[in-house]
């Protein structure tokens, strides 16, 4: 291909934007909230998932209100925002650990696990995580986070 080839190509393409954490119209696209099941599985059986597009993977985390401000520093350290707190249960809050990723199931499964060793380490648990990527096709109420 040569380089009026590429030149035409990006003409015709229109850009999307890039995508972020708060990307308006974001859907669930695949979750993965059963310890038992493989990443690999959990991606395998999303027909909504897009592997070659980024997605916001989203870590669902319950902490001590008390850690919250420890976890997002370390978390920021890899370029995760941490949501939250919200929803507070038995002596803890819901929070979310986000970040925008191309996803495979080998990061899925690190990242899995080393968000569950961050939970355990101060006090809380991580319930799982799902991703989400654009779209409005056979959205679901509750499924959205814009």
């Amino acid at each position: 291909m040569g380089f009026l080839d590429r030149v035409r190509d990006l003409v015709r393409k229109p850009k999307e934007p890039p995508l972020s954490i708060d990307s308006p119209g974001l859907e669930v696209v695949v979750e993965a909230f059963d310890v038992a099941e493989a990443d690999s599985a959990a991606l395998a059986r999303s027909p909504g998932w897009v592997a070659e597009k980024p997605a916001v993977l989203r870590h669902h985390l319950r902490l001590p209100p008390g850690r919250v401000a420890e976890a997002a520093k370390v978390l920021a350290q890899d370029g995760w925002a941490l949501g939250g707190p919200e929803a507070p249960t038995g002596g803890t809050v819901l929070v979310h650990a986000r970040r925008v990723q191309v996803l495979d199931a080998l990061h899925c499964a690190q990242e899995r696990s080393r968000m569950a060793g961050l939970a355990q380490r101060l006090g809380g648990d991580s319930l799982g995580w799902d991703a989400l990527q654009p779209g409005t096709a056979g959205q679901a109420p509750g499924d959205s986070i814009a």
